[in-house]
């Protein structure tokens, strides 16, 4: 027997609608779960001394502005699908002026 077709209907609500920007990720895994933590540089970098060891530093304040947490499983699919959308950003991006 054929499995019907499927059809994921995805919702958003209007506060998750706009996003948050992010200029960093940080990405690890534990047992059970990939974490990806979305990071913002909330300030400019100040060189500072580190006070342990003396050395120069850039201090660069950043807070976490979104946490998401998914099984290995959909990594896998994570990663097709950013290849995929970066092949056709730069496929967008190559495209010569019209006029």
């Amino acid at each position: 027997m054929t499995p019907p077709n499927t059809r994921l209907r995805i919702d958003i609500s209007p506060e998750a609608e706009v996003g948050v920007y992010a200029n960093f990720v940080s990405i690890w895994h534990d047992a059970d779960t990939f974490t990806l933590d979305f990071v913002a540089v909330t300030r400019q970098p100040t060189p500072t001394e580190d006070t342990a060891t003396g050395q120069a530093i850039l201090d660069v304040p950043a807070r976490v502005v979104s946490r998401v947490r998914v099984p290995p499983s959909q990594v896998f699919e994570i990663m097709k699908a950013l290849e995929q959308q970066l092949t056709a950003f730069e496929r967008e991006r190559a495209k010569p002026p019209s006029g």
